[in-house]
């Protein structure tokens, strides 16, 4: 993977903004079931495709569409967005901070882990 590659991100706000205005983007939840069992955001219809499984599932996004990719911190969903942009995808984000940031920013009622 090219390291060199700027990963254009959303703030756990922007994100929620586009939520309260009905403007959801496809989003992406690159963590383990365990994880999304301890805490998640918002309902949005976001898929889960923990970073494991991720190049055989790919093809279950839509490159046309805008996507949000996150995880925990921001770390994996960094690199999941790196690799989608690498494979075409034009519209795709990392959220920033991840849950935790999410947890930061939004929502502070949210457990964390």
């Amino acid at each position: 993977m090219n390291d060199n590659v700027v990963v254009p991100e959303i703030t756990p706000d922007e994100l929620n903004a586009r939520f309260e205005l009905g403007h959801a983007p496809v989003l992406v939840d690159v963590r383990e079931l365990f994880e999304r069992e301890i805490v998640d955001l918002p309902q949005h219809g976001q898929l889960s495709i923990p970073t494991g499984e991720f190049i055989e599932r790919m093809g279950e996004l839509d490159p046309a569409k805008e996507v949000v990719v996150y995880c925990r911190s921001g770390g994996r969903s960094e690199q999941v967005v790196r690799y989608l942009m690498q494979n075409g995808f034009e519209q795709v984000l990392n959220l920033r901070g991840g849950i935790l940031g999410w947890r930061q920013e939004v929502d502070p009622s949210l457990p964390t882990y």
